[in-house]
Protein backbone atom coordinates (compact mmCIF):
# COMPACT_ATOMS: atom_id res chain seq x y z
CA UNK A 1 0.00 0.00 0.00
CA UNK A 2 0.95 3.42 -0.85
CA UNK A 3 2.72 5.85 1.60
CA UNK A 4 0.62 9.02 2.49
CA UNK A 5 2.82 12.38 2.90
CA UNK A 6 1.93 15.82 3.47
CA UNK A 7 4.02 18.37 2.49
CA UNK A 8 3.13 22.27 2.38
CA UNK A 9 4.03 24.00 -1.04
CA UNK A 10 4.39 27.26 0.69
CA UNK A 11 7.82 25.52 2.53
CA UNK A 12 8.45 22.32 1.37
CA UNK A 13 9.83 20.09 4.18
CA UNK A 14 13.75 18.98 3.23
CA UNK A 15 13.13 15.75 4.92
CA UNK A 16 10.41 15.18 3.07
CA UNK A 17 11.16 15.65 -0.30
CA UNK A 18 14.07 13.38 0.04
CA UNK A 19 11.77 10.53 1.37
CA UNK A 20 10.05 11.62 -2.24
CA UNK A 21 13.25 11.11 -4.15
CA UNK A 22 14.67 7.96 -2.45
CA UNK A 23 11.37 6.16 -3.24
CA UNK A 24 12.06 7.44 -7.05
CA UNK A 25 15.55 6.23 -6.92
CA UNK A 26 14.28 2.88 -5.91
CA UNK A 27 12.26 2.86 -8.88
CA UNK A 28 8.85 3.78 -6.80
CA UNK A 29 5.70 5.74 -8.37
CA UNK A 30 4.62 9.16 -7.39
CA UNK A 31 1.40 10.64 -7.03
CA UNK A 32 2.67 14.70 -6.97
CA UNK A 33 0.95 18.28 -7.05
CA UNK A 34 2.15 20.14 -10.29
CA UNK A 35 0.25 23.83 -10.84
CA UNK A 36 -2.11 21.87 -13.34
CA UNK A 37 -3.72 18.16 -12.34
CA UNK A 38 -2.22 15.46 -9.96
CA UNK A 39 0.09 13.87 -11.51
CA UNK A 40 1.72 10.36 -11.73
CA UNK A 41 5.62 9.91 -11.91
CA UNK A 42 8.83 7.94 -12.26
CA UNK A 43 11.98 8.24 -12.08
CA UNK A 44 13.15 9.31 -16.06
CA UNK A 45 15.82 6.53 -15.57
CA UNK A 46 14.03 3.80 -14.48
CA UNK A 47 12.71 1.42 -17.14
CA UNK A 48 10.64 -0.95 -14.57
CA UNK A 49 8.90 2.17 -13.21
CA UNK A 50 8.10 3.81 -16.50
CA UNK A 51 6.87 0.49 -18.16
CA UNK A 52 5.13 0.15 -14.53
CA UNK A 53 3.51 3.57 -15.64
CA UNK A 54 2.19 2.34 -19.23
CA UNK A 55 0.90 -0.82 -18.06
CA UNK A 56 -1.34 1.67 -15.62
CA UNK A 57 -2.30 3.70 -18.18
CA UNK A 58 -3.04 0.89 -20.24
CA UNK A 59 -0.52 1.73 -23.08
CA UNK A 60 2.74 0.48 -24.74
CA UNK A 61 6.17 2.19 -23.53
CA UNK A 62 7.33 3.14 -26.66
CA UNK A 63 3.64 4.95 -27.86
CA UNK A 64 3.15 6.91 -24.24
CA UNK A 65 3.15 10.42 -24.92
CA UNK A 66 4.55 11.23 -21.55
CA UNK A 67 6.07 14.61 -19.71
CA UNK A 68 9.56 15.38 -18.95
CA UNK A 69 9.11 17.30 -16.02
CA UNK A 70 12.52 19.37 -15.42
CA UNK A 71 13.11 21.32 -12.92
CA UNK A 72 14.56 24.46 -15.03
CA UNK A 73 15.50 25.19 -18.77
CA UNK A 74 19.18 24.50 -18.22
CA UNK A 75 18.71 20.35 -18.30
CA UNK A 76 16.57 20.96 -21.75
CA UNK A 77 20.06 19.90 -24.16
CA UNK A 78 19.93 16.39 -22.49
CA UNK A 79 16.98 15.66 -24.92
CA UNK A 80 16.02 18.44 -27.09
CA UNK A 81 17.85 19.05 -30.32
CA UNK A 82 19.29 23.08 -30.34
CA UNK A 83 16.68 25.44 -30.43
CA UNK A 84 16.76 28.73 -31.95
CA UNK A 85 15.82 31.85 -30.35
CA UNK A 86 12.33 32.91 -30.67
CA UNK A 87 11.40 29.05 -29.23
CA UNK A 88 13.99 29.64 -26.29
CA UNK A 89 11.99 33.10 -25.75
CA UNK A 90 8.82 31.29 -25.80
CA UNK A 91 9.57 28.84 -22.96
CA UNK A 92 11.04 31.42 -21.04
CA UNK A 93 7.75 33.43 -21.23
CA UNK A 94 6.00 30.86 -19.97
CA UNK A 95 7.73 28.71 -17.82
CA UNK A 96 7.56 27.68 -14.77
CA UNK A 97 4.04 27.32 -15.71
CA UNK A 98 0.74 25.63 -16.76
CA UNK A 99 2.27 24.60 -20.36
CA UNK A 100 3.68 21.36 -22.31
CA UNK A 101 5.71 22.28 -24.90
CA UNK A 102 6.50 19.63 -27.65
CA UNK A 103 9.92 20.00 -28.61
CA UNK A 104 12.35 18.11 -31.03
CA UNK A 105 14.06 15.35 -29.19
CA UNK A 106 18.07 14.28 -29.93
CA UNK A 107 19.66 11.34 -29.56
CA UNK A 108 20.09 11.35 -25.77
CA UNK A 109 16.49 10.76 -25.47
CA UNK A 110 16.04 7.50 -22.47
CA UNK A 111 15.82 4.32 -25.20
CA UNK A 112 12.61 3.67 -24.29
CA UNK A 113 11.85 6.95 -25.89
CA UNK A 114 14.33 6.31 -28.96
CA UNK A 115 11.74 5.86 -31.58
CA UNK A 116 10.30 9.43 -30.59
CA UNK A 117 11.53 12.67 -32.91
CA UNK A 118 9.84 14.80 -29.99
CA UNK A 119 9.74 15.19 -26.77
CA UNK A 120 6.64 17.15 -23.84
CA UNK A 121 8.52 19.13 -21.81
CA UNK A 122 7.02 20.78 -18.49
CA UNK A 123 8.30 22.95 -15.81
CA UNK A 124 5.48 23.88 -13.30
CA UNK A 125 4.92 26.06 -11.24
CA UNK A 126 4.41 24.30 -7.76
CA UNK A 127 7.25 23.94 -5.72
CA UNK A 128 6.52 20.79 -4.31
CA UNK A 129 7.59 19.57 -8.17
CA UNK A 130 10.44 21.58 -8.82
CA UNK A 131 11.92 20.50 -5.48
CA UNK A 132 11.46 16.86 -5.93
CA UNK A 133 12.90 17.16 -9.65
CA UNK A 134 15.55 19.02 -8.34
CA UNK A 135 16.85 16.65 -5.60
CA UNK A 136 16.64 13.67 -7.38
CA UNK A 137 18.92 15.75 -10.28
CA UNK A 138 16.98 14.14 -12.90
CA UNK A 139 13.55 14.50 -14.71
CA UNK A 140 10.62 12.57 -13.79
CA UNK A 141 8.31 11.20 -16.49
CA UNK A 142 4.99 12.20 -15.53
CA UNK A 143 1.80 11.89 -16.82
CA UNK A 144 -1.54 13.37 -15.76
CA UNK A 145 -4.12 11.44 -13.56
CA UNK A 146 -6.91 12.76 -14.78
CA UNK A 147 -9.73 11.07 -16.81
CA UNK A 148 -12.00 12.31 -19.12
CA UNK A 149 -15.06 10.63 -17.55
CA UNK A 150 -13.99 10.66 -14.25
CA UNK A 151 -15.56 12.77 -10.94
CA UNK A 152 -13.96 15.69 -10.47
CA UNK A 153 -12.96 15.34 -7.10
CA UNK A 154 -11.39 12.15 -7.45
CA UNK A 155 -8.57 13.88 -8.69
CA UNK A 156 -8.69 17.42 -7.15
CA UNK A 157 -8.95 15.87 -3.43
CA UNK A 158 -5.46 14.32 -2.46
CA UNK A 159 -7.39 11.99 0.30
CA UNK A 160 -9.49 10.72 -2.50
CA UNK A 161 -6.72 10.09 -5.08
CA UNK A 162 -5.24 8.31 -2.34
CA UNK A 163 -8.16 5.97 -1.57
CA UNK A 164 -8.23 5.27 -5.38
CA UNK A 165 -4.24 4.62 -6.13
CA UNK A 166 -3.26 3.37 -2.78
CA UNK A 167 -2.70 -0.04 -4.32
CA UNK A 168 -1.50 0.93 -7.88
CA UNK A 169 1.58 3.19 -6.68
CA UNK A 170 4.08 3.71 -3.80
CA UNK A 171 3.59 7.23 -2.52
CA UNK A 172 0.51 10.01 -2.92
CA UNK A 173 1.86 13.41 -2.01
CA UNK A 174 -1.03 15.50 -0.41
CA UNK A 175 0.33 19.03 -1.61
CA UNK A 176 -3.01 20.69 -1.17
CA UNK A 177 -6.06 20.66 -3.66
CA UNK A 178 -5.10 20.10 -7.48
CA UNK A 179 -7.36 21.45 -10.19
CA UNK A 180 -9.18 19.83 -12.54
CA UNK A 181 -7.77 21.92 -16.18
CA UNK A 182 -4.87 20.32 -17.30
CA UNK A 183 -1.89 22.75 -19.35
CA UNK A 184 -2.04 24.10 -22.46
CA UNK A 185 0.21 22.21 -24.92
CA UNK A 186 1.67 23.81 -27.67
CA UNK A 187 3.67 22.33 -30.15
CA UNK A 188 6.95 24.23 -30.84
CA UNK A 189 8.95 21.35 -32.88
CA UNK A 190 7.85 22.68 -36.63
CA UNK A 191 8.49 26.52 -38.41
CA UNK A 192 5.22 28.09 -36.58
CA UNK A 193 3.95 27.46 -32.71
CA UNK A 194 0.93 24.85 -32.94
CA UNK A 195 -1.60 24.94 -30.19
CA UNK A 196 -2.07 21.05 -29.57
CA UNK A 197 -5.15 21.43 -26.67
CA UNK A 198 -6.07 24.89 -24.73
CA UNK A 199 -5.55 24.37 -21.21
CA UNK A 200 -5.00 26.35 -17.81
CA UNK A 201 -2.10 28.46 -19.50
CA UNK A 202 -2.61 31.70 -21.33
CA UNK A 203 -1.56 32.00 -25.50
CA UNK A 204 -0.38 35.63 -25.02
CA UNK A 205 2.99 33.73 -24.25
CA UNK A 206 3.30 33.36 -27.95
Amino acid sequence: MAEFIKIYPDKPSEAAIAKVVKVLKDGGLIIYPTDTVYGLGCDITNTKALERIARIKGIKLDKANFSFVCHDLSNLSDYVKQIDTATFKILKRALPGPYTFILPGNNSLPKEFKKKTTVGIRVPDNSIALEIVNQLGNPIVSTSIRDDDDVIEYTTDPELIFEKWQNLVDMVIDGGYGDNVGSTIIDLSGDEPEIIREGKGSLDIL
